[in-house]
């Protein structure tokens, strides 16, 4: 156990002299007492609650838990509120503002009287801006993940919240159902508290920072509302004052072998093609270089054995849960992991995984018997994306994986809105429907615009998917042969900004390319006559987002943040 004066605290609170004279009589305004305090490891919870939110609703109650848990393992918790990032209602995109979590978290770490920190967040973007905030700054760390909300219920059909929301949209506009089924399924779509219970974006990121080590084990699957979901709380609680003690920084666990660890989970559980643009975000601000290659290069080796919608055929995260979570899952896996790397709750992760077990090999597979063979992202190159492009092809209708079609090209997500159903554009099944300006710096923000609409002329005909090109990003909880994260995108001059309606485009899945069929001297001609968009933001943070942002495969870090460099801790005396 580390005695006071070793805690970074102690610099605020033991010393002598004004200053630290202040703090204390500062936290006797607060209403705590010497002995609650002075000499015991100070926890920053950063709680990404608010009333907008409705994946981190619950958590203004899960921060007690934690609080309860640091109490009970004498230290001195402290609650601290910070961005909410709510994907459902933040505009144009919570992506724009991942960066701003994370550098309020790593300020906010950085310049209290902090010894160690527990992170709450788990809705799409704030598991990664928190964990990179954090992995800034290396202090003992633990994350709790807010839990998937509960299955969602219509008549007799168990529905995932957003997959099921694409499809019964889809079904509106073809004529198959109307406003009052749709009044009803307003109701029955999200009956919880908790992120999306599909392999969505949010499930797909907890997931990872569970593999990563940063959470206590099981974690990130526990619905929102169990009480499980409290205990795990509580234990996080106790754990990180044990970090403290220790001196277990994140920098012992976010480790190069961890990302990778990280990497083959995601791609095992059929996850979310945004966990590559974070994950290799989140490596960055470790100090670890991780590239869409090497999302390739795993993908090659680790089936997909989780059967979870939208990438799996029927199951949703309370049954992969109950079936083994997490744990059951990596134990299926362990050849393919590295089992001697600490994790905030064991010395080894093979430690960590002893005991794990499966309990429904229809929900979590045997390797035999897997949902697909390879991971369920491929990473494409092409002159059409030189700096790559990601597709989750288990999510897509086969036929599609190899694909040659015309493409009908759109300048902006308004202009395709408005014009996707027009008879002029002559779009068939075959089209190849190409969006740009949605990109890092184009959208701002890189929404999830890549899930192009269907022409409702099209649904009627009973086409579900077709291919869909664009430099925006994907809902995890979508669906489609859907072509993303462009790079570099058209906002920068990336080939995608020359393609002009009717050029033949070629996708093939299985040998990784994504080809335009125009010659490099027409090319070079298009490139001329292509002018640079006007600046959108001439002040504030958008205009500090467009200058420092960087492109999707690098992971669309602030460069600033993204280098190396060493930032002092602030004089507290």
């Amino acid at each position: 156990m580390k005695a006071p004066e070793e805690l970074r605290s102690h610099q605020w609170y033991g010393t002598e002299g004004l200053r630290s004279f202040s703090h204390r009589a500062r936290t006797r305004q607060l209403g705590y007492l010497p002995e609650e305090h002075l000499g015991k490891p100070v926890i920053a919870i950063l709680n990404t609650w608010s009333d907008i939110n409705p994946c981190h609703v619950h958590l203004r109650d899960r921060a007690q838990a934690v609080k309860r848990g640091v109490w009970q393992a004498g230290g001195f918790p402290l609650e601290f509120p910070v961005s909410t990032l709510s994907e459902t209602f933040q505009k144009p995109t919570p992506m724009l503002y991942r960066n701003l979590l994370a550098m309020e978290t790593e300020e906010l770490l950085r310049s209290y009287p902090v010894d160690g920190a527990v992170l709450m967040g788990g809705c799409d973007k704030s598991t990664p801006a928190l964990l990179m905030g954090a992995a800034s700054v290396d202090l003992p760390t633990a994350f709790v993940p807010a839990g998937p909300m509960l299955p969602g219920h219509w008549r007799n059909e168990v529905l995932g919240s957003g997959t099921d929301m694409w499809k019964y949209w889809d079904d509106k506009r073809a004529g198959l159902i109307g406003d009052c089924e749709m009044t009803e399924l307003e109701s029955g779509l999200a009956r919880s508290p908790g992120h999306c219970m599909t392999m969505g974006t949010a499930s797909t990121l907890t997931a990872a920072a569970e593999a990563l080590g940063v959470t206590v084990p099981g974690a990130s699957s526990i619905p929102a509302v169990d009480s499980g979901h409290d205990r795990m709380a509580a234990m996080t609680g106790l754990r990180i004052v044990e970090l403290v003690h220790s001196d277990r920084r994140l920098s012992d666990i976010l480790t190069a072998e961890a990302f990778e660890d990280a990497v083959t989970t995601v791609l095992g559980l059929g996850g979310s093609t945004n966990a590559v643009i974070h994950l290799i975000a989140m490596a960055g601000r470790a100090g670890v270089r991780l590239t869409l290659d090497d999302f390739d290069r795993i993908a090659r080796t680790v089936p997909v054995l989780a059967d979870v919608r939208p990438g799996g055929r029927k199951y949703l995260m309370e049954d992969f849960h109950f079936a083994g979570g997490l744990p059951g899952f990596l134990s299926r896996i362990t050849d393919l992991l590295h089992l001697d790397r600490p994790t905030v709750s064991h010395d080894t992760l093979r430690e960590q995984l002893a005991g794990a077990r499966v309990h429904n090999d229809d929900v979590i597979r045997l390797r035999d018997d897997p949902v697909a063979a390879e991971g369920g992202v491929a990473v494409l190159r092409g002159n059409l994306c030189p700096d790559g492009a990601v597709i989750k092809h288990i999510a897509a209708e086969e036929h599609l994986l190899k694909h040659t079609g015309p493409a009908v090209v759109f300048d902006d997500y308004r202009t395709m809105q408005r014009t996707i159903n027009d008879p002029s554009l002559g779009i068939t099944a075959d089209s190849v429907l190409v969006l740009r300006g949605s990109g890092p710096k184009g959208g701002p923000g890189m929404p999830e615009y890549g899930m192009l609409p269907i022409p409702d002329h099209l649904l009627k005909q009973g086409v579900r998917d077709m291919v869909r090109i664009s430099d925006a990003r994907m809902s995890g909880t979508s669906y489609g042969a859907c072509v993303l994260h462009v790079a570099p995108e058209s906002y920068v001059g990336g080939p995608l900004a020359l393609v002009r309606t009717g050029d033949p485009i070629t996708l093939d899945v299985e040998a990784r390319t994504l080809h335009l069929h125009v010659d490099d001297a027409e090319l070079e001609r298009r490139r001329a006559d292509w002018t640079p968009p006007p600046t959108r933001d001439e002040r504030g943070y958008g205009a500090l987002y467009n200058e420092q942002v960087t492109q999707a495969d690098t992971g669309c870090d602030f460069e600033f943040l993204a280098r190396p460099g060493r930032v002092a801790d602030p004089y507290a005396g």
